[in-house]
């Protein structure tokens, strides 16, 4: 009989449980052609795709739109909207502020 292991155990936030819309992609460390190979497939059943990184990946995050616009879906898609804030990681004296963005990426009309 073994326990059900606990929401910290499991290794999942708050901002992790936050139930995401599926044309959401967030990047971490995979190579580049994945996310942005997800990206062109979500695109093809979602007018939109957003990618979302922190803190290292938010580069990653920007060279997958650059290849999905400009190389996979060359006068296919376009970037229409680019949002960045700070989010406050941790907690008590582990708390620190990290970067993040948001890029929303479309099919052109």
């Amino acid at each position: 009989m073994a326990s059900q292991p606990s929401e910290k155990q499991q290794g999942e936030s708050a901002e992790q449980k936050k139930a995401y819309p599926p044309n959401n992609i967030f990047i971490g460390k995979k190579p580049l052609m994945v996310y942005a190979l997800s990206a062109q497939l979500q695109l093809s059943s979602y007018p939109e795709v957003i990618l979302r990184a922190r803190g290292r990946a938010i580069s990653r995050a920007v060279d997958v739109a650059e290849v999905l616009v400009n190389r996979i879906g060359k006068d296919v898609y376009k970037v229409d909207k680019i949002s960045i804030g700070t989010e406050e990681v941790g907690e008590g004296d582990q708390k620190r502020n990290v970067s993040t963005i948001e890029i929303v990426v479309k099919k052109k009309q």
